[in-house]
């Protein structure tokens, strides 16, 4: 009797659906058998999920072994896991299998935790998070005995991320337990597959494998058009103006999603809709990430049944959950990246074979040259690497503390195994030490004090003693970190969800405010709590704004945005109604792209401008302007005012600016580019704030308390500043004061993308033009710069007059 092949085992499945296996899941159950790892790289909706279940079930249906836990699924979001839960026990009907799939996330009920400590089913689904938790309970290796695989779901969005680094750490650990573990990622919408394979495995695994999807999934997008421009454009300000065409969207399609690109957004964009169709009541929903979790359950679940409309929603809901009625998506604003793009769009026509349908609307005009350009991008297959994370010594102490609790280890031993992981590969010897004196003695700094004594060598092991050590750290095991948030709820107890603590400390006792569609009022707030209730007042209130909403355009799209500019083509519809805008732009200047760099100098009542397009993205453009502003003030003593956004800086002074391409091409030098950015960005203060978030992760101060408490927020702030100071002081080599720098160098200023800028602008033509009004591409940043330094009334007066000012030369 011939032997049976895993596509023929896992055929009944295929045969109940009237599907047939792509050959991209062929390959992949194919590759498992033989005993490879690798990474699946397709695009959402395809069935890269059946491709990697099927393949160990295939496996135990031969072996007719079903016996303890075989499969761990590692997924990066809580919200992600329900669903996963039920596309994995789909076809164990089918395939004859009464086998479990559980759930361990932070989610899950203390009576779930305990059940899971004890004993493991076939196939668990968790977070990083809870699969650190795991390994810190010594019987969790006899527990997962049997494990064959590992896979880790949407890799795309871990790599780079210190939760990415926790995964990786994680898989060393169980590499080094199992010999011949099997760990699929799973990623879709990435431009360097081979480095995040690499990345996903640690040392290189020659016998590793990447596999695509090769089934293509179109994408149609279409781009909502303003009746008409304003030929001055500024951030946001069509906003809700398309609304109208939007509602006429929402009437032809049954289901569909409207990504925002913030939780403001989507409440302003919720409340629109509402507005304007009040019948709709029942049939348009919002969600985002700091919505009540049984309100966003409740709006999951209507959605698999295709009971709504419409939700308006952010990034909560564009990682790989499955809602098949889903037939169109609206993405407001720019997507900001390609990948994203792609990442919101495969929400649609989620099943294989389906189309998806995407509709931008911009938020203003320059945005109809990001969707166009994003457009050309996804077909000539320009996508997005995603990088490493090197070597962040706070999620390292972290994970030696957890490993110690979990199984005591021998200290060359431990290092070896993280040295296999790829963010650690590189490690040295010298760093290596200092891990092992901070947890075991709290470093230079803190070796006087008990508490930061954790790990203690015993039999020439590393281990840990203190029972209530281990209970503190495994509730602050870990490295989201998330300003200090208030809850909100009723005064008959039902809970709204949350917001951040900064703008719900403004707020007087009465004040109005919109959330998750309800106009609240404060009743009275105490703590992390704030008691609300149905508002009676008829003021629209305000909108909560959480941090964290700005994100710069992505290096990718920046230079397709820059080619689309220089093409001067009108061959799309979003470029025809750009016609007029940048016919006024090449009559007063130049229209800018990365060919050259294009330098306008403008004067505006007393005070001169000089704006420089760039093309580098809002992080860089913050970093570069500072930069530029502070070298000139080394030679000029004066003030300077400097604004960005993702296409360039301005730079304000009531005094002469430089505008002689000699001076500028010194500016732009990058020699002493570190030390002058420490020196203009003020990195001292941002690294202390950065520090706080790296004093958590490490466990210098404790977010989380026994019994459901958590530290507020202003203790933390005065613990990790304390620390920050004693380091400075009497640990100034201290590594994690390093790394805090290094963080805000890579993190918010993009130091590696901004000096790259810095060189590639060197080699360019410089082109100088002096203009006598604002610009097209001018306008934007200096009403930026208006709106920041004066209260909402003045500024529009002035906005208004400039505008008939510029609308009056052009006629």
């Amino acid at each position: 009797m011939p032997r049976k092949t895993p596509t023929s085992l896992v055929a009944p499945f295929f045969e109940s659906r009237g599907w047939k296996p792509f050959t991209f899941q062929k390959q992949t159950w194919k590759a498992f058998s033989e005993g490879k790892s690798g990474l699946i790289h397709a695009p959402t909706g395809l069935g890269k999920t059946l491709a990697v279940w099927l393949a160990p079930l295939a496996e135990s249906i031969a072996e007719n072994n079903f016996k303890g836990c075989q499969v761990l699924w590692i997924t990066p979001l809580r919200a992600l896991a329900l669903d996963t839960q039920k596309s994995l026990e789909e076809p164990l009907e089918s395939l004859g299998l009464n086998i479990e799939v559980a759930l361990r996330t932070g989610d899950s009920s203390s009576y779930q935790k305990s059940k899971l400590n004890k004993k493991i089913p076939y196939g668990l689904i968790t977070t990083p998070e809870s699969l650190s938790l795991f390994l810190t309970h010594e019987n969790f290796r006899d527990n997962i005995a049997g494990l064959k695989m590992v896979v880790v779901d949407e890799w795309h969005e871990l790599i780079g991320t210190k939760r990415g680094v926790q995964t990786e750490l994680c898989l060393a650990r169980l590499k080094s337990w199992f010999s011949g573990l099997r760990i699929w990622g799973l990623s879709a919408t990435l431009g360097n597959t081979e480095q995040a394979k690499d990345i996903l495995l640690g040392k290189l695994d020659e016998d590793a494998v990447i596999i695509s999807g090769a089934a293509k999934k179109r994408i149609e997008i279409e781009t909502l058009l303003p009746s008409e421009v304003d030929r001055f454009p500024w951030s946001g300000h069509i906003g809700t103006r398309l609304a109208r065409k939007v509602i006429t969207k929402l009437e032809v399609e049954e289901t569909t999603l409207l990504f925002t690109n913030t939780r403001s957004q989507t409440e302003i964009w919720y409340q629109e809709l509402m507005e304007l169709k009040p019948e709709w009541h029942d049939e348009l929903a919002m969600h985002h990430g700091s919505l009540d979790r049984e309100e966003r359950n409740l709006v999951e679940q209507r959605l698999r049944e295709g009971k709504i409309r419409c939700v308006v929603c952010t990034s909560s809901l564009d990682l790989g959950v499955d809602f098949s009625p889903v037939s169109q998506v609206i993405q407001v604003g720019s997507p900001k990246g390609i990948a994203r793009l792609m990442q919101r769009a495969g929400r649609s026509g989620h099943s294989p074979g389906g189309v998806s349908k995407l509709i931008c609307v911009p938020s203003n005009a320059i945005e109809l040259v990001e969707f166009a350009a994003a457009r050309d991008s996804i077909k000539e297959k320009r996508i997005e690497s995603k990088w490493p994370l090197l070597k962040p010594l706070d999620v390292l102490v972290q994970h030696v503390i957890t490993i110690c609790i979990g199984e005591p280890m021998v200290a060359d031993d431990l290092k070896r195994e993280i040295k296999s992981s790829y963010a650690y590969h590189g490690l040295t010897d010298e760093e290596w030490k200092w891990v092992l004196d901070f947890v075991m003695k709290g470093g230079k700094a803190l070796s006087a004090y008990p508490n930061f004594r954790k790990v203690v060598e015993l039999d020439g092991k590393l281990t840990i003693e203190d029972k209530k050590l281990v209970q503190i750290h495994r509730f602050n095991i870990g490295t989201i970190t998330s300003h200090q948030m208030v809850s909100l709820i009723s005064q008959s107890g039902r809970r709204y969800g949350s917001v951040e603590e900064s703008f719900v400390s403004r707020l007087k006792k009465g004040s109005s405010f919109i959330f998750g569609g309800h106009r609240l009022e404060i009743v009275r707030l105490r703590q992390n709590k704030a008691t609300v209730r149905k508002a009676t007042k008829k003021s629209r209130g305000e909108i909560p704004i959480w941090a964290g909403g700005r994100m710069p355009l992505s290096t990718e799209l920046s230079h397709a945005v820059a080619q689309r500019l220089q093409s001067g083509n009108s061959d799309t519809p979003e470029m025809k109604v750009m016609e007029p805008i940048l016919k006024i732009q090449k009559e007063w200047s130049k229209v800018p792209t990365d060919k050259f760099l294009l330098l306008e100098q403008t004067n505006v009542r007393q005070d001169c401008h000089i704006f420089v397009y760039t093309f580098a993205g809002r992080s860089v453009n913050e970093g570069l302007g500072s930069l530029i502003a502070w070298r000139i003030t080394q030679m000029h003593d004066y003030s300077i005012h400097v604004t960005m956004n993702d296409y360039g800086f301005s730079l304000t002074a009531k005094e002469w600016l430089p505008f002689e391409e000699s001076d500028w091409r010194d500016l732009f030098s990058t020699e002493y580019l570190l030390k002058n950015l420490l020196a203009c960005m003020n990195t001292a203060e941002l690294a202390r704030r950065q520090f706080r978030d790296i004093a958590r992760v490490s466990g210098l101060v404790l977010q989380n308390l026994p019994r459901g408490r958590s530290t507020p927020k202003k203790d933390l702030m005065a613990s990790s500043r304390l620390l920050y100071e004693v380091f400075e002081r009497y640990d100034p080599d201290n590594l994690l004061m390093h790394q805090a720098k290094r963080e805000i160098l890579e993190g918010q200023l993009e130091m590696t993308r901004l000096e790259s800028t810095m060189d590639t602008i060197q080699k360019k033509p410089f082109h100088f033009q002096k203009c006598p009004r604002l610009t097209p591409m001018a306008f934007p940043l200096w009403a930026d710069r208006l709106q920041a330094h004066m209260h909402g009334e003045d500024a529009m007066t002035r906005l208004e007059k400039m505008l008939q000012t510029l609308e009056a030369a052009v006629d």
